[in-house]
């Protein structure tokens, strides 16, 4: 499944855009992973937003990026997640790569850190991220800080 991709600023998102990718985070990491935390943490409109549609015109894939200093010293990628009717297509590591293009297209080649939940640690040291220091845990879920040079 190949997924048509386009990455904004805040600003530039429309309200079904921003509907859409609000409802896809809820859909994931607050109903499906059962954890109440908040997710709109004042950090979008400091954010590039990738999103990826299926041809549907449905938002199958989504991931925020940070400038270096944002989120961390070094440039990061967030609330990476793909649609849980959009899973099994191999769309988290399309995701992935596009984010990483998008983050060396945006801010030019450059480290990129991330806070990954621990059971997802195997997926990112696929794409040449390592752990950095110890792991954490956020809003209930094992975390690790890692780092792609």
């Amino acid at each position: 499944m190949t997924l048509t991709w386009t990455r904004k600023p805040f600003p530039d998102l429309t309200l079904a855009e921003l509907y859409a990718l609000l409802q896809l985070r809820s859909e994931v990491f607050v109903v499906e992973q059962t954890c109440a935390f908040q997710d709109i943490d004042g950090q979008d409109q400091a954010a590039w937003h990738l999103l990826g549609y299926a041809e549907s015109g449905e938002l199958a894939a989504y991931a925020r990026l940070f400038a270096a200093g944002i989120s961390y010293p070094e440039a990061s990628i967030g609330r990476v997640v793909v649609s849980p009717k959009f899973r099994r297509y191999g769309l988290g590591r399309q995701l992935l790569q596009e984010a990483l293009d998008a983050v060396a297209a945006q801010f030019g080649p450059q480290p990129i850190q991330i806070g990954a939940q621990q059971y997802l640690q195997a997926f990112y040291e696929s794409f040449g991220f390592r752990q950095v220091g110890a792991g954490y845990l956020e809003d209930g879920i094992p975390h690790l800080h890692m780092v792609r040079p």
